[in-house]
C-alpha cells in the first residue's frame, strides 16, 4: 500500500498526490483538507486523521475508510462507491447522493440526506450508528437511510423536523414507532419483517465494518418512513 503523508500537503496538493499514487494508498497526517478524492474511482484510499469538506464528493466508484472523524458534506453528490468513517460526521453527509454507500460508526449531524435521490439502476444508502440532528432526510427522493441509536449520550435518535418534505425513498430507524414526530406528508410504521430484509444486507455490512452482532442489530424494534404524497411541498406551503 501506498503512503502519502498530509500533514504538510493543501488539498490541491493531496488531490495530486492521490491522482498520482497507485490503486490503494494510505494517507497519515490529515488535517482538515477539503475535497479528498472528489470524483474519484477505481481505488481504494485509508486515511488516518480529521478530513475537511466535502470528502469523497461526487465519488464515481473509489473506497474511502477513515480513521477518524469526517466534517461536513462527506459523499456530497456521490454516484457510487463506499465511504467508511470510524468516527463522527458533520452535517450534510450524503448531499443529493445518487449512488453508492456510507457508514457512520457514531453521530451525524443536521440534514444528512438531504436531497438524497435515486438514479436509474442506483440506490444510495447510508448508515448512521449512532444518532442524527436535526432535519435528517429533508427532501429525500430515493435510497434508504438508516439510523441505529447505538449512542449513549441520551439523546433522541433523531433531532428535530426529520423527512421534511421528503417524496421518495425509504428510511429506518431503530425505535418504536410513536417516540419520533414527523411531519403529516410521511407515513411512520413498525418495519415489517418483508421490510427488515431489505435492510439486512446493510446491517450485516455495518456489523462486519465495526464489529458488531447482527442479531443484537435486529432485537429491537425498527420504524420503517415512506412518503405518503406525490406533492409534499403542496402540504407544506398551501393552505387548504
Amino acid at each position: 500500500m501506498e503512503k502519502i503523508d498530509a500533514s504538510a500537503l493543501d488539498y490541491r496538493s493531496l488531490n495530486e498526490a492521490l491522482r498520482e499514487a497507485g490503486d490503494c494508498c494510505r494517507v497519515t497526517g490529515c488535517l482538515g483538507q477539503r475535497f479528498i478524492a472528489a470524483g474519484m474511482g477505481g481505488r481504494k484510499i485509508v486515511l488516518d486523521g480529521i478530513p475537511g469538506n466535502a470528502l469523497g464528493a461526487y465519488l464515481n466508484g473509489a473506497e474511502i475508510e477513515v480513521n477518524g472523524n469526517a466534517q461536513d458534506a462527506v459523499g456530497d453528490t456521490m454516484n457510487a462507491g463506499r465511504i467508511v468513517v470510524r468516527g463522527s460526521i458533520g452535517d450534510t453527509a450524503g448531499y443529493a447522493m445518487r449512488g453508492g454507500e456510507i457508514y457512520v460508526q457514531g453521530n451525524a449531524g443536521y440534514r444528512a440526506g438531504i436531497h438524497m435521490k435515486a438514479y436509474q439502476d442506483k440506490q444510495p444508502v447510508m448508515v448512521i450508528g449512532g444518532r442524527a440532528g436535526s432535519f435528517l432526510g429533508e427532501y429525500q427522493a430515493g435510497g434508504l437511510i438508516i439510523v441505529l441509536g447505538l449512542h449513549e449520550d441520551g439523546k433522541p435518535i433523531v433531532g428535530n423536523f426529520p423527512c421534511t418534505g421528503m417524496h421518495g425513498g425509504r428510511m429506518f430507524l431503530r425505535t418504536a414507532p410513536g417516540r419520533i414526530s414527523f411531519p403529516r406528508q410521511v407515513t411512520a410504521s413498525p418495519a415489517s419483517q418483508e421490510d427488515l430484509e431489505e435492510i439486512r444486507p446493510y446491517l450485516a455490512r455495518y456489523c462486519e465494518l465495526f464489529g458488531c452482532g447482527l442479531a443484537k442489530l435486529l432485537d429491537a424494534e425498527f420504524t420503517v418512513v415512506t412518503p405518503d404524497s406525490k406533492n409534499p411541498y403542496k402540504q407544506m406551503y398551501v393552505q387548504n
